[in-house]
């Protein structure tokens, strides 16, 4: 059936426009009517002539979901209808790919699927914790607390993560700047200098040696090293997506010096944040503890949290299987073992989570200040250092002129 864009206003004047599907013309407004909508503009929708081309279409962001999110639990909360706020969320939505997702999420519902299976046929939008929550939801009749849960929980989750993004960029940024710089002053600017100074009939210092001969050897092997680099990037990444590699790759990140402990802290607030947000939404505990070890973002975080669901699942606390890792501070699994022995695990799980949401950024803080001089010491070292070592045979002539 074709779609029609429409604009009208309310009983109160209220201006809202959005898209429709209908048989034809006659039939949108009669849509809109049955909605109380007075019709000011109606036409059919225009092709879009790349919309069979995947890639082409706009991505649907966290943003997207946590309004919809919000925006959704506010209706279910007033006693609209499922099918009557999807279709709403869908008109009203600005991203055309999650608009055009949402009404096959409500066809779905109006077959008689539950809103948790049409839910989980879009799995790189909706991930296994958001469809589990929402089935949790529907089952205990308390999807508009649940949805209200999962857009506290998914802003949290996008702080924490561009937080990590921010301190990652920085120095990316700054160290990727330098080695341009570097490479341009090695092969344009330094044989300049080869040329001028090969006049001179003197031996050049040895800094200066070393710096052409590095220049020398950058100019005969860079397309070499071009290569070299993408094929390593290749290879690495290919390597990174196997099991092995994957689980070598973050067990190596774990170990490192300062960045080490700082993943580990986001592995706590994330692994916290998840299954308190699951245990307070009424999920069972091993089901809680599977959706919780595959979001973990890390394989051996992810390993330790399926290690404490078998123990537990043979009888054993959370906090016991938890406390022979390294990975769990021993403050964390003495706050869970409070929690589990008071019958407030989900309350104590949050605290931690927000606990550690603050060691996280004051961590990255932190990181950040002590990474800023170290920078710049780098910058003033390597380009410093082959400006220092091009003029040493000026300063020598000079000297010997005097």
């Amino acid at each position: 059936m074709p779609f029609y864009v429409w604009a009208g206003k309310t009983k109160k004047g209220r201006s809202l426009k959005g898209e429709l599907e209908a048989a034809d013309e006659r039939i949108a407004r009669i849509q809109l009517k049955k909605r109380n909508i007075e019709v000011t503009k109606l036409k059919p929708k225009p092709k879009d002539l790349f919309e069979n081309i995947s890639f082409m279409q706009p991505k649907v962001t966290k943003k997207d979901i946590v309004i919809f999110t919000r925006q959704f639990s506010t209706m279910i909360d007033a006693g609209l209808p499922l099918v009557q706020g999807l279709n709403i969320l869908g008109e009203q939505t600005e991203n055309k790919t999650f608009r055009n997702m949402l009404k096959r999420i409500t066809k779905d519902v109006e077959g008689g699927s539950t809103l948790a299976d049409a839910l989980g046929k879009h799995p790189k939008v909706f991930d296994s914790l958001f469809v589990n929550l929402i089935a949790a939801g529907e089952v205990g009749g308390i999807l508009d607390t649940i949805l209200q849960r999962l857009a506290a929980y998914i802003e949290k989750a996008e702080k924490l993560k561009s937080q990590i993004k921010g301190a990652m960029t920085y120095p990316i940024v700054v160290v990727g700047i330098a080695i341009i710089v570097i490479a341009v002053i090695m092969i344009f600017v330094i044989p300049v200098f080869e040329d001028m100074f090969s006049s001179f009939g003197k031996a050049l210092p040895v800094p200066t040696q070393i710096v052409v001969a590095m220049s020398d050897f950058i100019k005969g092997n860079i397309h070499y090293m071009i290569v070299g680099l993408i094929v390593f990037v290749f290879l690495f990444r290919r390597y990174a997506r196997t099991k092995s590699g994957k689980r070598n790759i973050d067990s190596v990140l774990l170990k490192l010096p300062i960045f080490g402990e700082l993943i580990k802290k986001v592995a706590v607030a994330r692994f916290t944040r998840t299954l308190g947000t699951m245990v307070s939404s009424g999920v069972p505990i091993l089901d809680a503890l599977e959706i919780t070890a595959k979001t973990a973002g890390n394989v051996i975080v992810e390993e330790v949290i399926y290690d404490a669901r078998s123990s537990i699942a043979e009888g054993q606390t959370i906090a016991e299987p938890l406390s022979e890792t390294d990975i769990f501070p021993g403050m964390v699994t003495q706050m869970i073992s409070v929690g589990e022995s008071t019958g407030a695990l989900d309350i104590m799980l949050e605290k931690i989570a927000d606990f550690y949401d603050d060691e996280v950024d004051a961590t990255v803080s932190a990181m950040t200040s002590m990474l800023e001089p170290l920078l710049m010491l780098f910058l003033g070292g390597s380009i410093g250092g082959l400006v220092v070592a091009m003029y040493l045979p000026i300063f020598q002539m000079a000297a010997a002129m005097g």
